[in-house]
């Protein structure tokens, strides 16, 4: 079992990231993910809530990428919606390539409002959302699967004789796709088509019953059967809001505030949690909710948590 860290870049600061960052880089994580929003989610058209920092998420990645040697870096998860697939592939390119390898794109449907509205993008119906992410994921698996120009002709997406240079550090691991969400009919299914890495989102509510995984589970190894792909090729992964407590109230708290998809109690019952996962197939837990900045909060799931799955 590997394990990483959702770190906030929203109504924080450049030097609490910068903490939590050189804290996972010293200590015993693997990966590290940002967040990709230009205003803070959750504003509404609210001035002050908007005024707050939203650091963007590539720019803030590629940064991370010259701080770091070990932690693999990736997003949860760009926005579609506002990002040009053929730029987004060679920013890719040139990460993976500063990085030594350690680049994940990860990339989902787009789903804040707002943000599309404060800046002038336009904000389609869901479903040819779902239709712009199939044909992006397409995309950018012919480019970093290929090391020869590619021709795309998508409805909302073309290339023309297009090769990625710089593209992927080492064409034998080609820079591997997330695709964000569980959408059971197009999102998984895009998935199992052009993606690498499965995520269930425990902020998105039920995402820590452990038979809602194998339900999801089950709904993708589907679609790998429709379209002839191995579902062992797919990584598994999980985001989990996690509050390690042993106070009931701050439990109860937790819960009400962020769903029933938090995971929040004392030690054992956390651990014993991560092991459910862990035998049913998850490969990799990423936690939430740790404040950025706060060292000692890391240092503390890393002693208590991770260090039993060493």
């Amino acid at each position: 079992m590997e394990f990483g860290v959702q770190v906030s870049v929203y109504t924080t600061e450049w030097s609490a990231i910068c903490a939590s960052v050189e804290t996972m880089e010293a200590g015993d994580w693997d990966s590290l993910w940002f967040a990709d929003h230009f205003i803070p989610p959750g504003g509404g058209g609210n001035d002050e809530q908007e005024a707050m920092t939203a650091f963007e998420g590539l720019a803030a990645i590629a940064t991370v990428a010259g701080m770091t040697r070990k932690l693999r870096l990736g997003n949860l998860v760009l926005g579609n919606t506002y990002r040009n697939p053929g730029h987004t592939a060679l920013i890719a390119g040139t990460i993976d390539t500063m990085s030594k390898g350690r680049f994940t794109l990860g990339i989902g449907a787009g789903w804040y409002q707002r943000e599309h509205e404060a800046y002038g993008w336009k904000f389609p119906a869901m479903k040819e959302r779902q239709d712009r992410l199939e044909e992006s994921c397409e995309l950018l698996r012919l480019l970093f699967h290929n090391q020869k120009p590619v021709d795309f002709k998508g409805k909302y997406y073309q290339l023309d004789h297009a090769q990625l240079s710089p593209g992927n550090y080492d064409n034998s691991k080609p820079i591997p796709i997330m695709v964000g969400g569980t959408g059971p009919k197009r999102t998984l299914r895009t998935l199992a088509r052009h993606g690498d890495i499965m995520n269930l989102d425990g902020w998105a509510g039920r995402g820590m019953a452990l038979e809602y995984y194998k339900y999801k589970s089950g709904i993708l190894e589907q679609h790998c059967e429709d379209c002839g792909r191995d579902p062992a090729e797919i990584r598994r992964t999980l985001t989990m809001p996690c509050f390690l407590t042993e106070n009931k109230s701050l439990i109860e708290s937790a819960v009400k505030r962020y769903g029933e998809g938090t995971v929040a109690g004392p030690r054992q019952y956390i651990i014993d949690r991560i092991g459910e996962f862990q035998d049913a197939g998850i490969d990799e837990i990423f936690f939430g909710a740790i404040e950025t900045g706060n060292v000692a909060r890391l240092k503390q799931f890393e002693e208590e948590i991770v260090s039993v799955f060493r």
